[in-house]
């Protein structure tokens, strides 16, 4: 997969019309984590520095295509304006004649930040129309919204029909990483899958058999698969409907030379609570009155061996409900592990990111994805809107 970046592009004196995902978490008025923001200023500042003026586009929470003042983009330019230490101003709208006429006066160095793109229902249905609007406001179109890269929303993927379309640095470093893991990653390739439920999990998994060497999975949804072997499980979280689906997909890496770790042993509770006291069970069969909750020491050992093995690893999805700080313990040895190895590391999903971030690990991983939803369909195998109006033609 070959990209158009925005190194490919002639930005002086240009307008670029840019995607970004600044759909930031806020708390009486300020924004708490900044994350989001600080990752896309690398590109914007790039394309400032060859001369060219700035028209940025993003949508914030979920407005439904309805202009909701507690929606609007004002506490998010403050904070954005803040880091990137120049003036943004926040146009009144997203288009129409007043945005056209606050646009058509910006001089090279310039940025204006467009109200949020879901005010209006034209944007996730992609209207052709409105997305000519928007075309409208820039002679470059720059995507560096990964986060929202696997919908085809107007300025995602419509945009990108009317104008010369380039990935920004953020898109770039996702795509340079994760597409390897699909095509031909560095061997041995270990996948590390968790998270609550195999139905929301299965498609990775099926994708991930394909490459892999060994595929660990954990959390909620480990306990199907240890039914479908015959073991007890307790009271732990199971999808009976998706019991046949995990056995095949058992079958299926048996036939491939595919090594499954699944917990050996566990961190249970009598209850799903905060408060709960842990239990630890050493072996694989879970009483009837605990469910599992957490992954136990001689399983965490188990992944820390091969992660130690492994030349690429991919994560995604926590070993056990880490947000309980009693059953964060599994989370937190995979994160070490994976910050301790020199192996390819990218970490996807946004439990995962979560637990990283916790830990304070994110700067010893090679790349901690930001699209929570967008990396978990890419490593699924399929086609990102966003990204493939980015491809170069042959």
């Amino acid at each position: 997969m070959v990209l158009n970046t925005v190194r490919d592009a002639d930005l002086k004196g240009k307008r670029v019309l840019i995607r970004v995902d600044f759909n930031v978490p806020v708390k009486d008025g300020k924004v708490t984590d900044p994350t989001r923001i600080l990752a896309a200023l690398p590109t914007i500042n790039y394309i400032l520095e060859q001369g060219a003026s700035l028209v940025v586009m993003c949508h914030f929470g979920r407005p439904k295509g309805e202009k909701k003042p507690e929606y609007s983009l004002s506490v998010v330019r403050d904070e954005f304006e803040k880091l990137l230490g120049r003036k943004v101003t926040l146009a009144p709208d997203v288009i129409g004649d007043e945005v056209k006429a606050i646009v058509d006066k910006m001089v090279p160095g310039d940025v204006v930040l467009l109200e949020n793109v879901r005010f209006y229902k034209e944007e996730e249905k992609n209207d052709p129309e409105f997305a000519k609007k928007l075309a409208e406001l820039g002679d470059v179109y720059v995507n560096d919204a990964f986060g929202t890269a696997h919908r085809a929303h107007a300025s995602t993927e419509g945009v990108a029909h009317y104008l010369p379309a380039y990935a920004g640095f953020l898109i770039e470093k996702e795509v340079k990483y994760m597409a390897p893991l699909l095509e031909n990653p560095e061997k041995p390739f270990v996948a590390i899958i968790g998270g609550s439920k195999v139905s929301s999990k299965i498609t990775v998994l099926e994708s991930l058999v394909r490459t892999c060497d060994t595929i660990v999975i954990g959390g909620g949804m480990a306990y199907t698969f240890l039914k479908v072997q015959g073991h007890k499980i307790g009271k732990s979280l199971v999808e009976d409907d998706y019991l046949d689906v995990a056995k095949s997909f058992l079958a299926s890496a048996e036939s491939k030379g595919v090594k499954v770790i699944l917990p050996v042993d566990h961190v249970c509770a009598a209850e799903f609570a905060e408060n709960a006291s842990p239990v630890a069970v050493d072996g694989v069969d879970i009483p009837d009155d605990l469910m599992g909750m957490d992954i136990g020491a001689k399983t965490a050992s188990l992944i820390v061996d091969a992660v130690k093995k492994a030349k690429s690893v991919v994560w995604n999805g926590p070993m056990g409900v880490f947000e309980f700080a009693a059953f964060a313990k599994g989370t937190e040895t995979v994160a070490k592990a994976l910050a301790d190895s020199d192996c390819i590391s990218v970490v996807g999903g946004g439990d995962s990111v979560a637990a990283i971030n916790k830990f304070g690990l994110a700067d010893k991983i090679s790349h901690v994805s930001t699209g929570g939803g967008a990396s978990l369909e890419f490593l699924e195998g399929k086609t990102l809107p966003g990204i493939a109006a980015l491809e170069k033609k042959n």
